[in-house]
């Protein structure tokens, strides 16, 4: 019996990754949620997607309501949709200020031309504007980013992380790696280890995609760039059975539970949900397995 089948017969490894497992929102989709305790373990750390054109009242107001629910707060902050570094301070100073963040995650964005001078999550760092803050995450492409590396090199992008850990080492920051969603383990597991062999100690928060309508998970993942896994959804496509079924990420998820059962020294340490079906199906789903 593989090692897979055996903790698919066992609830404990995937419950153990599921400890601590984080979750993200939009303010529109927030406001949808009436009572996030109801759904939410206290204490969850809650990512706030910032989308181009949404207001900061907005984003600072769904962080409020978190903050004082009893959450963890996490907003994003997308280096290409900002028009300055004055606009820069006065979001973090709004965070700060009026709902209590202390956390956030930093990246570029996905406009490929940014908005003014800021570019990248090192220059939102180079700013000094984050110091004080207890955590920062920053993102990572286990499948590459054409954006960032053009044909399948990963020049850039380990260049970056490299910039990023030295500065984790020089202060007192907690730091993580955050991943874009992915539909199979190996993806992640191969780069986790690449990462480790590069020299890097920031741990991995894993990103798989919460249930979701096959159609919408092959949108979503198009749109952002998802690599090899991406067959994972093209070969259940195939199944016209299956077509009009939620996929749950039930089997990436016991795959790399199971990876880190055996390498327990994994950068993988967490996992990020992208609730692209939805908040509340995501919540359920991660109830029903031990989160």
């Amino acid at each position: 019996m593989s090692v897979v089948t055996m903790m698919k017969n066992n609830d404990a490894p995937l419950a153990d990754l599921l400890n601590g497992v984080s979750i993200e929102v939009m303010p529109r989709t927030a406001a949808k949620v009436e009572d996030f305790t109801a759904i939410l373990p206290a204490g969850t750390r809650v990512y706030i997607a910032h989308i181009e054109g949404t207001p900061i009242e907005e984003m600072v107001e769904t962080a409020k309501r978190l903050q004082s629910g009893g959450f963890e707060a996490m907003p994003h902050f997308p280096a290409r949709i900002m028009q300055d570094d004055a606009q820069l301070k006065d979001w973090i100073d709004r965070y700060v200020s009026e709902a209590g963040v202390e956390t956030a995650l930093l990246l570029g964005g996905s406009p490929t031309r940014p908005v003014g001078a800021l570019d990248s999550s090192i220059q939102l760092i180079e700013t000094g504007y984050f110091d004080g803050f207890k955590r920062l995450h920053v993102a990572g492409h286990p499948e590459g980013n054409n954006d960032i590396d053009a044909k399948g090199s990963t020049v850039n992008v380990d260049e970056a992380l490299r910039w990023k850990q030295a500065y984790k080492d020089r202060s007192d920051v907690e730091m993580a790696i955050v991943t874009q969603f992915a539909f199979a383990a190996k993806p992640m597991t191969d780069w986790a280890e690449r990462l480790a062999e590069m020299g890097i100690t920031m741990p991995v928060h894993a990103g798989v995609a919460g249930p979701a309508k096959l159609q919408t998970l092959i949108k979503f993942a198009i749109a952002c760039g998802v690599g090899p896994s991406l067959g994972v959804l093209q070969k259940r496509a195939k199944d016209l059975t299956k077509l009009l079924k939620p996929f749950e990420p039930t089997e990436v998820l016991t795959d790399l539970a199971a990876y880190k059962a055996e390498n327990p020294d994994s950068l993988i340490d967490k996992i990020h949900v992208f609730p692209l079906g939805g908040i509340k199906t995501s919540a359920e789903f991660l109830r029903e397995n031990g989160a």
